[in-house]
C-alpha cells in the first residue's frame, strides 16, 4: 500500500465517472504495505478504494478480482470491485491495471485476544468453503516455486547461521511438498496474507464484531492449510518474541474447525506448515528489505521477525490434541 504511482484528483475522477460513483471529492494515498500503490477515495456516493497494480499484470489480476466478487456475493464480508457500463472490473488508470472495490467498515485490530482469533478463524473457514465452486484457477505465486527462486537472491545478504537456516528449511519443505501427506492436503483459493492489518472489525452493540477481508492480492489455490498457517503465525503469537499464544491458537483452531474439521493429512502437517508459513514471509521480508523498490511512504518490514517465528516453529512445534 506504498504510493509508487502519483494519481491526481483530475485524472481519478475520469475513472470515477466511468464506474457512476459520482464526484470525486478526495483522494488520499494509503500508507502501509509494499505492493501496490493505494489510495482511500471519496466520492458523493460514498468511500472507497483505488489501487492501482505495480507487479501484479493484466492477465493475472482477474483471478483476484473475480475471487472479491465471487466470495462478496456468497456473502463473505470482502471488498467488492465495481464495474464500468461494459461490466468490467479490471480498468486502466497512468497506463497500469486498475481496480475501485468498496471500503470495508471499521479499523484493524493490532492486538488481538482469543475472541478476535476466533471470529478470523470462523470466517476463513468460511471463505474457504465459499470458494469452493470459484470457476478460476491461478497458482500461488508466492508459493514454493518462488521460495526456491528467490533464495539464492537474498542468500548473500545473511550471517552464516541465518544462511544456513534458511537453506535447511527450504530443503524440508521441498522435502514435505514432495510427500502423499502433502498431496492430500484440501485445497482451494487461499489468502495467503491474511494479516492483522488485512481484515477489519466494527464495534455493534459494544462488541468488537469482524467486518471484513481485504487485500486478496496474494491470493492463490493452494493449500487451505498454508492459508491457517499463514493467520496462526501472526494472528495467534507474541509479537517481539515469535512464540505462539497457545489461548489464542487453540481459539483460531476451534472456531475454524467448528465450520470444517481439519482432515486427517492437515493435522499431521500443521506444524510443518506454520514453518512453510514463516519461511514465505521471511523470505519476501528478506528481498523487500535488501531489494527495496523507490515508493512514497514506502515502509519495508523487518524481516528478522519472521526469522524468530521460524525458530520458534522449528523449536516448539503446535501439538493438536
Amino acid at each position: 500500500m506504498a504510493v509508487y504511482t502519483k494519481v491526481s484528483l483530475r485524472e481519478a475522477q475520469a475513472l470515477a465517472r466511468q464506474l457512476d460513483v459520482g464526484d470525486m471529492t478526495a483522494l488520499r494515498g494509503i500508507q502501509g504495505g509494499i505492493e501496490n500503490t493505494n489510495y482511500f477515495a471519496t466520492t458523493s456516493s460514498g468511500e472507497y478504494v483505488l489501487t492501482l497494480f505495480e507487479r501484479l499484470t493484466f492477465e493475472q489480476l482477474p483471478f483476484y478480482l473475480r475471487l472479491m466478487q465471487h466470495l462478496a456475493q456468497r456473502g463473505i464480508p470482502v471488498p467488492n470491485p465495481l464495474a464500468n457500463k461494459a461490466g468490467n472490473i479490471l480498468h486502466t488508470v497512468k497506463k497500469k491495471p486498475a481496480s475501485v472495490v468498496t471500503k470495508l467498515r471499521g479499523k484493524s485490530e493490532l492486538a488481538p485476544g482469543v475472541l478476535h482469533c476466533a471470529a478470523v478463524g470462523d470466517m476463513l473457514a468460511r471463505m474457504h468453503l465459499a470458494g469452493r465452486d470459484f470457476g478460476m484457477a491461478q497458482p500461488n505465486l508466492r508459493g514454493l516455486p518462488w521460495w526456491n527462486e528467490t533464495t539464492p537472491v537474498v542468500l548473500p545478504f545473511l550471517d552464516p547461521a541465518q544462511a544456513q537456516l534458511l537453506q535447511s528449511e527450504l530443503a524440508y519443505q521441498n522435502h514435505v511438498a514432495a510427500s502423499s501427506a502433502y498431496a492430500a492436503l484440501p485445497q482451494g483459493a487461499i489468502h495467503a496474507d491474511l494479516f492483522r492489518d488485512n481484515v477489519m472489525f466494527d464495534t455493534v452493540g459494544g462488541v468488537p464484531t469482524l467486518s471484513g477481508f481485504f487485500d486478496f492480492y496474494f491470493a492463490g489455490i493452494d493449500a487451505w492449510l498454508f492459508d491457517i498457517a499463514v493467520c496462526l503465525n501472526d494472528w495467534c503469537i507474541d509479537l517481539p518474541t515469535g512464540a505462539p499464544d497457545s489461548a489464542r491458537q487453540q481459539a483460531f483452531l476451534d472456531a475454524y474447525a467448528a465450520v470444517r474439521p481439519l482432515t486427517a493429512a492437515e493435522r499431521q502437517l500443521l506444524p510443518a506448515m506454520l514453518r512453510a508459513g514463516a519461511l514465505r514471509f521471511w523470505i519476501s521480508r528478506l528481498w523487500d528489505w535488501h531489494l527495496p523498490r523507490e515508493a512514497s511512504m514506502l515502509q519495508p518490514h523487518d524481516p528478522g521477525h519472521f526469522e524468530r517465528v521460524l525458530r520458534q516453529c522449528i523449536a516448539h512445534p503446535v501439538q493438536l490434541p
